[in-house]
């Protein structure tokens, strides 16, 4: 049987953890959440030979040089799709598929998510295997925690196996009343963004439900050109390709589409929210990295990469010291700091 083989998209800009996060080196490529960047440690979760190709990196052209000396360590992808622009997932996902076998299973992750319990996710992926090979669309639900407003969802149907079921739809982002409600029904996971499908599977929902996107994205991929293990797609073709998530290009319309709910210590580490969350904290509730000193506060995360931070009698607040920026911010408001992250 085929080895699973991982597809790391690491397209994203992180504009929502600026200052840190930069255009030239945004989150997926910092050391957030441990002692290395969670691209790393995303590489790492697949490190089993006897399970997992060497994965497939699907990034911006601008970080092909960070991606190879980042994986330095753990050893070279067999393929690093360069794109020349950013299209979101369907499109990258489909450059991969392309890029492999018509059988071969594939992973495909965020490289900027965060897991507590990886024996979970294995355990995640082993339920999902044959469901995949069998030629369904795996995700990976979250099994929520809180009444989150800030996720999509995923309502489950009937069990296909003791740790599998089938998913009845997505939906958006939900109020907090409605998010309330699922997270009451037992019937909803998190929407982790996480997939395991064999290739020529997502090809086929993908020329079913989005013709065009499977089009353009083949169009760039046949011109694409290579240099050792970099590929970089035709950039006009790749321009034409129209900017889709997977879910709405296919995930939501496809018949045979599972869902493996799994508690795994999750996070998409999407601001410094939810950051804070996942943090270590001290007595007062402080989750500090860095020359930091803090007097009479609580419930600050504040995080430096040189300059000392000294605050007195203030709580509730995120501060970020990098390079020449400094970022202050109500905890509960972070979302809005990619307003800055722009100028």
């Amino acid at each position: 049987m085929s080895k699973i083989i991982p597809v790391i998209l690491s397209g994203g800009s992180g504009t929502r953890l600026w200052p840190m996060s930069t255009p030239e080196r945004p989150k997926q490529f910092l050391s957030l959440t441990g002692n290395v960047s969670m691209f790393q440690a995303t590489a790492a979760r697949c490190a089993d030979r006897e399970l997992f190709d060497p994965p497939i990196v699907v990034g911006s052209a601008r970080h092909a040089d960070l991606v190879d000396t980042q994986l330095g360590e753990a050893g070279r992808a067999q393929a690093l799709i360069l794109e020349p622009c950013a299209r979101n997932t369907a499109p990258a996902i489909a450059m991969a598929a392309l890029a492999v076998a018509s059988d071969a299973p594939l992973l495909v992750m965020p490289s900027d998510h965060a897991i507590g319990d990886e024996a979970a996710f294995h355990a995640a992926i082993a339920a999902a295997l044959p469901f995949a090979n069998e030629g369904w669309l795996v995700t990976f639900g979250i099994a929520p925690t809180h009444a989150e407003t800030g996720y999509g969802y995923i309502e489950m149907a009937d069990p296909l196996a003791d740790d599998v079921r089938r998913a009845a739809r997505f939906r958006e982002k939900p109020d907090a009343e409605s998010a309330t409600a699922m997270l009451a029904d037992g019937r909803h996971v998190w929407n982790g963004g996480i997939f395991l499908f064999r290739a020529d599977a997502y090809l086929a929902a993908l020329a079913a439900h989005a013709p065009d996107i499977l089009a353009a994205a083949t169009h760039a991929f046949e011109g694409a050109v290579r240099h050792g293990n970099r590929i970089a797609p035709t950039d006009a073709a790749f321009a034409e390709c129209r900017s889709e998530s997977i879910d709405y290009a296919v995930m939501e319309k496809a018949e045979r589409v599972a869902v493996v709910p799994v508690a795994m210590g999750w996070s998409d580490v999407g601001s410094w929210d939810a950051l804070y969350a996942i943090g270590t904290k001290d007595a007062d509730g402080n989750a500090i990295v860095g020359d930091v000193r803090i007097a009479e506060g609580s419930g600050n995360l504040v995080r430096s990469d040189g300059l000392r931070v000294s605050m007195l009698g203030v709580d509730d607040l995120i501060v970020v010291a990098s390079g020449n920026e400094v970022m202050i911010v109500p905890r509960g408001r972070a979302q809005d700091v990619k307003r800055f992250s722009v100028s």
